[in-house]
């Protein structure tokens, strides 16, 4: 199955549930808005693209749950539940961008059945969407990798991470396709172990040779040559840096992902970052990005024993900032782009066919 999809039986969003892997692949039925809610903060769902359409079928979910009088209160209900997605987690763009794609068909409807119908239609066509993007966006990106290369990712940006295929690991999928053989060294990525217990789990389903390290580790792999490439998704990239980073543009992805890319310069190893068109911000600068920062037990604790001293004082960022000086090539579903960029580029890719 797809990440996460509607089921017409239960007439509700199903979706896999990634904080049971690696040890049980198994799925999770949200049926009502808290629960959505609850699954995206948990991490049930996580992923830029697939936030998006968790986003999307959370509008087409509250559309269905609420009940009114009138027209203009079912639309306020369904709003208001929307805008609770949407701030479920505040760093990935495409959360939020979903929601009120979604919510526009909303507000072109006029009356309850029809609201019902044309949202979650709409969702559905966001989640395909999705998918279609990040095949045409590995093709582009395979193009960057040679057969018998070692590329290693840090959290997963695979199919997991989307509605289906990938971005980062789409890239690698689409490669073997073309009949290469890549291998892929995957960082653990600490606190949650997205690398270890989502990236594995991927890699090994699909065939592709997979060697976890250790967050630390990686350095010391670019430093001894067994890197021919970075390749990281992107929760959100604007191209305005503001106070902190000036004219040029800034990927906000997975805490340590500055780190990996300030390695790959040290080292001369590409830097690739792989992401849709739908998670880029034109309207907003670096400044204006809230960086969610997570449970100070997802540090305290490992898998609920104690790890750190009750009370001890933690900050637990989820995302960090890279700014694109350090980006090699930006791969998207229109093309493969090397930075510097501006708004322009973008808004001329995003009117050009596939």
């Amino acid at each position: 199955m797809r990440t996460i999809e509607w089921d017409d039986d239960r007439d509700c969003i199903v979706m896999v549930d990634q904080t049971k892997l690696p040890g049980e692949y198994t799925t999770y039925h949200a049926e009502t808005i808290p629960q959505l809610v609850e699954s995206i903060r948990r991490l049930r769902v996580r992923g830029a693209p697939a936030l998006g359409a968790a986003g999307a079928f959370g509008v087409a979910l509250a559309a269905r749950r609420n009940e009114a009088a009138t027209f203009d209160d079912y639309a306020d209900a369904v709003a208001a539940d929307a805008e609770s997605v949407a701030n479920a987690r505040p760093t990935a763009v495409n959360l939020s961008r979903e929601v009120e794609t979604v919510l526009s068909e909303l507000r072109a409807c006029t009356s309850i059945p029809e609201a019902r119908e044309r949202t979650l239609a709409a969702a559905t066509d966001v989640a395909d969407a999705d998918v279609e993007r990040n095949e045409r966006l590995g093709g582009n990106g395979a193009a960057l990798l040679s057969d018998g290369e070692t590329v290693m990712t840090h959290c997963n940006a695979g199919a997991l991470a989307t509605v289906d295929w990938g971005t980062a690991l789409g890239v690698v999928y689409s490669a073997q396709e073309a009949g290469k053989e890549i291998s892929v060294i995957a960082n653990e990525t600490r606190p949650l172990n997205q690398g270890s217990r989502i990236t594995t789990v991927e890699l090994q389903q699909r065939d592709v040779d997979v060697t976890l390290i250790p967050d630390n580790a990686s350095g010391l792999c670019m430093q001894e040559g067994m890197v021919d490439a970075v390749v990281v998704g992107a929760d959100r990239i604007v191209l305005d840096g503001g106070e902190r980073f000036g004219d040029q543009g800034v990927v906000f992805n997975k805490i340590g992902t500055y780190k990996q890319a300030v390695m790959a310069d040290r080292h001369g190893v590409p830097f690739v970052v792989a992401a849709p068109h739908s998670t880029v911000d034109t309207e907003r600068s670096a400044d204006e990005v809230e960086i969610e920062e997570r449970d100070p037990d997802e540090l305290r604790e490992i898998y609920g024993t104690r790890n750190a001293p009750e009370g001890t004082a933690v900050y637990n960022p989820a995302f960090d900032p890279t700014p694109m000086e350090l980006v090699d090539y930006l791969v998207t579903e229109t093309g493969v782009y090397e930075p510097p960029l501006d708004r322009t580029t973008f808004e001329a890719a995003e009117r050009t066919p596939a």
